[in-house]
């Protein structure tokens, strides 16, 4: 279908097209019986503004908050995307795309909250966010609503909002994927211990669809009858996490798998070999820490959502929605991305 411009308007209407132009702008003086005709015409024509030629004329700068978590020590998932983030803004040149970095603790809500506020004092014109704190981002995307400020999710999804996108993992089908790598290796019999790296894990969002897919999977088709015993550990201090799973190894000898429902497996890596238990390890995410465990054959296998991408793909689309006013994906699942020694090649 070929796009209406200006100049077809302007010759239905038998005015110029600086008269088009003032009035679908509204600038400049228009007599009100030729707004009225110019106006009309260009409805009956269905005529779309190009926005994305006008911000190029315009060369306004487009303000994005990036609400995720602080990357480094034992939660280095975190640090791949800023990389992802700062590749999508230097190929959307020569539009002007402005990042503004608002890092919290993770699983730290006062931190978030705080970081919230920061975000909603400078108003930017977009907010991409990790909800992984349920209640506060639930709390923080009202706010966001009524300043009619639009936001797009990453890594994290949550109903109950109104975010125009969402890119990341389907954490619950994750879930499944680490049950079925599990089941496939293990003796039938033996119990299977699942590891919560988290300070509260009922308000973590991810962590609980991850749960819900692994326990599913058994529940359907999985051949493991042992038990599935759960722990969650706000911390990740070595000496605390030493005791809490020597206390759990010794209460239960027949646990013969492990899976960490975060991209912290390394810790419970760190364990594992310092034990020296003979258990299938499964976690989550590609990162430099984990890599170094998978390559000794402590962990047997990762499942990655590609930070990278996430980040920069969500860029790209809050740009599309500011300059377009529309969305050309609403939801899109990263694809499960199984990792062991034979398809490592990242690190």
């Amino acid at each position: 279908m070929k796009q209406v411009r200006i100049k077809d308007i302007a010759q239905k209407a038998n005015v110029s097209i600086g008269t088009v132009d003032r009035v679908l702008h509204n600038r400049g003086e228009v007599a009100p019986k030729t707004r009225e005709k110019v106006l009309s015409i260009a409805k009956e024509m269905n005529y779309q503004p190009n926005i994305v030629a006008q911000a190029l004329t315009t060369r306004k700068t487009y303000r994005i908050s990036v609400l995720i978590p602080r990357g480094g020590n034992d939660n280095i998932y975190w640090l791949s995307h800023p990389k992802g983030i700062e590749k999508a803004v230097k190929e959307l040149h020569p539009f002007l795309v402005e990042i503004d970095y608002c890092l919290f603790e993770l699983h730290n809500e006062a931190d978030f909250l705080k970081r919230t506020e920061d975000i909603l004092n400078n108003l930017p014109d977009g907010v991409i966010l990790a909800p992984i704190l349920k209640k506060e981002a639930i709390q923080f995307c009202k706010k966001l609503d009524s300043q009619k400020i639009p936001y797009i999710f990453i890594d994290t999804f949550i109903d109950q909002t109104n975010c125009v996108s969402f890119i990341g993992e389907d954490a619950f089908q994750g879930g499944r994927v680490a049950a079925s790598l599990i089941d496939y290796g293990l003796p039938a019999e033996k119990d299977i211990l699942i590891v919560n790296l988290a300070k509260d894990l009922e308000n973590t969002q991810h962590l609980n669809r991850r749960n819900q897919g692994f326990l599913s999977y058994f529940l359907d088709s999985g051949k493991n009858t042992g038990m599935k015993i759960t722990v969650e550990i706000p911390v990740t201090e070595q000496s605390v996490v030493d005791q809490k799973l020597d206390s759990i190894f010794q209460q239960n000898a027949n646990i013969g798998a492990i899976l960490v429902s975060s991209a912290k497996t390394h810790v419970i890596a760190r364990y594992v070999e310092k034990r020296d238990l003979k258990t299938i390890l499964v976690g989550y995410e590609v990162t430099k820490k984990n890599v170094e465990y998978l390559k000794k054959g402590i962990i047997h296998f990762l499942i990655g959502q590609k930070p990278m991408e996430q980040s920069e793909k969500a860029v790209k689309r809050l740009f599309e929605f500011l300059t377009t006013h529309s969305i050309s994906l609403e939801h899109e699942f990263q694809p499960v991305e199984i990792i062991n020694t034979e398809t490592i090649t990242m690190f």
